[in-house]
């Protein structure tokens, strides 16, 4: 046992502690109530551990720790509750404050709480002065020749592309009743509005859904089966209420999944090396919209983002709030660090190899871009050099 450990115990039961053996190796300085300790504490040496009744006058051990807690030079000073009878809600109450630990007087030997907190001070002291590392945080600064030239960039091409805007709004409109527009949420530094053309019908999302539960009503044994990832229910939507999906839905063959459990699918899939899916043409594109998709007029409405702040011409896509959710390794994290674009490396390296990249390649490339936001490394020439890129790639049939 360590030598001369100072123990500071608050409570009636002194008694409890008379422990013969060993006593040369510690010792227990009794105090009756919380206010004196308070007293003690603050004009004498700080013990090396605290044993506190649950019961005390006036108010409780776990009142007390609350205090102690305040005062962040006790931080390291194990604190232990005892209580004379078990219960539940002080037990709940003690375990939810993270205190050390909780003893029951009646069932526990005073030599079982003693060597208990002799562990916990071998534990706790030397994190005293352990030095919490020093985090060099990236921040992002968005260069003024960059915002001056978006603005410049958006305004112009939003001027000049207004007549034949208002002829897709009107195809758009005349094909499908519903907005002309879709708004969803992205992160980029921050959550915003994300804006686009609609290329889907709206209303059909429930008359889908019934197709494929009908569709369905012979495969139920095929749709339990973990052999097969599309009858996997998504974990997410279970917890929802019915008719509810946390993302929106898409369909497969006689399928629906949602895009956050089928995102969930495609990774779980390219870790174990095996083919997921492929996706066929979802029915709710319209002709428009196939249109407006392949030769990304649809992506249009975001140079209002990009006049907004929300966005750049150049930058790392901005993602649906379910993909970001993902990125918690440090490495994939940092392409926040760039802002988010309408276009960007990883988009034209897309389109140069047909379509066809991992993600792990992808997110290479959006940490690549971000890393010409650190210090002096933003270079105004490597964006325009990404835009006309761009420009041949927008020629190329196909949407990827």
């Amino acid at each position: 046992m360590s030598p001369n450990l100072n123990i500071l115990y608050i409570g009636s039961t002194e008694d409890y502690f008379n422990i013969e053996e060993d006593k040369k190796n510690w010792s227990i300085t009794p105090i009756q109530n919380s206010a004196k300790a308070t007293n003690y504490l603050k004009s004498n040496p700080k013990p090396d551990a605290i044993i506190c009744d649950y019961n005390l006058p006036g108010n409780n051990g776990i009142f007390f720790y609350d205090w102690l807690r305040t005062h962040h030079e006790f931080d390291v000073i194990p604190f232990v509750l005892l209580s004379k009878e078990f219960n539940v809600e002080v037990y709940k109450q003690a375990f939810k404050k993270h205190i050390d630990d909780f003893y029951v007087a009646s069932v526990t030997n005073a030599k079982d709480i003693i060597s208990r907190i002799e562990f916990l001070c071998n534990y706790k002291l030397p994190t005293s002065t352990k030095k919490e590392p020093v985090l060099n945080e990236e921040v992002y600064k968005m260069p003024i020749s960059k915002r001056f030239f978006d603005i410049a960039v958006a305004s112009s091409v939003l001027l000049v592309a207004s007549p034949f805007l208002l002829l897709i709004i009107l195809a758009i409109r005349l094909e499908s009743k519903g907005k002309v527009y879709y708004i969803s949420k992205r992160v980029g530094r921050k959550t915003f509005d994300f804006y686009k053309l609609r290329s889907m019908r709206t209303g059909s999302d429930e008359l889908l859904k019934k197709l494929a539960l009908e569709k369905n009503q012979y495969k139920k044994e095929e749709t339990k089966t973990q052999d097969n990832p599309l009858g996997i229910p998504c974990p997410r939507c279970s917890k929802l209420p019915e008719g509810e999906t946390c993302s929106p839905l898409m369909y497969i063959d006689t399928h629906q999944i949602c895009d956050y459990w089928f995102n969930v699918q495609k990774i779980e899939a390219a870790k174990n090396n095996s083919t997921f899916v492929k996706i066929v043409d979802d029915p709710r594109v319209t002709k428009v919209g196939k249109f407006i998709r392949n030769t990304s007029i649809d992506e249009l409405p975001q140079l209002i983002n990009v006049i907004k702040g929300d966005m750049s011409i150049v930058g790392n896509r901005p993602l649906p709030v379910y993909e970001a959710e993902m990125l918690t390794a440090d490495a994939l994290s940092k392409r926040f660090l760039a802002p988010p674009g309408i276009t960007g490396l990883w988009q034209v390296e897309l389109r140069g190899k047909g379509g066809k990249m991992s993600e792990e390649e992808r997110m290479r490339l959006d940490s690549e871009y971000a890393e010409h936001f650190k210090g002096d490394n933003f270079s105004f020439w490597y964006d325009i050099k990404l835009i006309l890129r761009t420009i041949p790639a927008l020629l190329q049939k196909g949407s990827v």
